[in-house]
């Protein structure tokens, strides 16, 4: 019932319904339509996520990290390093709910200060989650729309990940230095056979999403490894996220003049897809937004980088802000107001200078 429950209040699966049952009044919908790779490749990287998860393996790297770190600067560019791997191979969603919490543990503790860590922690999980194709959802629909090879995938994401991280190294400068006591490692023990296991299935997901290896028997083996660790695992997955590609796979809204012509009208150029990408991700989120302007679009990298940019900024812009917002409410103990104005300033103002970065990224084809 709780996962029936959060399928049914998910906000974007909610809009992608409508979406769907607006355009069966104009299209029949076609199995051919649907992206079976795209979808397969989703509920095996949210398997595996969700295995790691319960593995705690992210709990001790931030334990084992924050028990070296002796000043304010140090943790919170600890914390906002860990959020960006860990964006890499988690997603940003995992990385939000693990890494806030323990923070705000720590900084209530020693009253340290809340609201730039934990904005810096969300930053950082968008901009690792953008260097992978599994970080985020929508780049594995990216890599499997356009057919794109590692080789190209990683021409994309490297100088966008290496310019975000000399961005947010000027900001750790400004963080004060004030002395902490060091923190204790907690005792969280790793079970190293699973996680050992995990970590295989996971590099042999790297090839099914790339197609070397058909991506059936990546989906199949990790959710069969994650019956056989704790059938649990498996009422934990997204099944929210994977309704919501399935949804604008089946609404065939290009069989509807009057959206052709409004889409068509804003991706006539790579950099009307990446500014229409962006802006489509403030009001939408960024997952069906990529699914929607992919579908009308040949401009790959635009595509890419705007989807990824366009997380930056609204709540809405990605799952992983929402999620930022809601564990802060949970966790944190300063003014909830305070600190959605000052995050969501932080917000539009990463939006700018990310969306100045990647028009120049576009532009000089870095």
């Amino acid at each position: 019932m709780t996962v029936l429950k959060n399928i049914a209040k998910d906000r974007i699966l909610q809009i992608t319904v409508i979406i769907t049952v607006v355009s069966l009044f104009f299209a029949r919908p076609r199995f051919a339509d649907i992206n079976f790779h795209t979808l397969w490749s989703v509920a095996a990287m949210l398997t595996i996520i969700q295995i790691y998860a319960y593995l705690h393996v992210l709990d001790v790297l931030a334990y084992k990290l924050t028990s070296i770190a002796d000043n304010t600067r140090k943790l919170n560019t600890l914390f906002s390093l860990l959020a960006v791997i860990s964006g890499m191979f988690l997603g940003n969603d995992i990385t939000a709910l693990t890494l806030i919490p323990l923070y705000l543990n720590i900084a209530k503790r020693y009253k340290l200060p809340q609201i730039l860590p934990v904005t810096l922690i969300g930053m950082g999980a968008n901009i690792g989650a953008a260097f992978t194709p599994w970080g985020n959802p929508h780049n594995i629909f990216s890599v499997s729309r356009f057919d794109v090879s590692p080789l190209k995938f990683f021409e994309w994401s490297v100088p966008y990940l290496v310019v975000s991280m000399l961005i947010m190294g000027l900001v750790f400068l400004f963080i004060p230095k004030e002395e902490i006591p060091v923190q204790k490692a907690e005792p969280i023990k790793i079970s190293w056979r699973p996680t050992l296991i995990t970590t295989a299935v996971f590099i042999f997901f790297f090839f099914g999403v790339f197609r070397t290896i058909d991506i059936i028997w990546q989906m199949l083996t990790s959710v069969a490894l994650a019956l056989a660790i704790n059938p649990r695992i498996m009422l934990k997955i997204d099944y929210a996220l994977l309704l919501t590609f399935t949804g604008f796979f089946i609404s065939d809204i290009q069989q509807i003049p009057l959206i052709v012509n409004l889409i068509h009208g804003t991706v006539y150029s790579e950099i009307s897809t990446y500014f229409a990408s962006i802006i489509s991700s403030q009001v939408m989120s960024n997952v069906p937004s990529t699914i929607l302007v992919g579908k009308f679009t040949t401009y790959a990298q635009a595509l890419f980088l705007g989807s990824n940019i366009g997380g930056f900024g609204s709540a809405i812009g990605s799952m992983a802000n929402m999620l930022v917002l809601k564990t802060f409410n949970q966790h944190g103990s300063v003014s909830k107001k305070k600190f959605f104005i000052q995050w969501t300033i932080m917000q539009f103002a990463g939006l700018i200078i990310l969306t100045a970065v990647g028009l120049l990224l576009l532009i000089f084809r870095i």
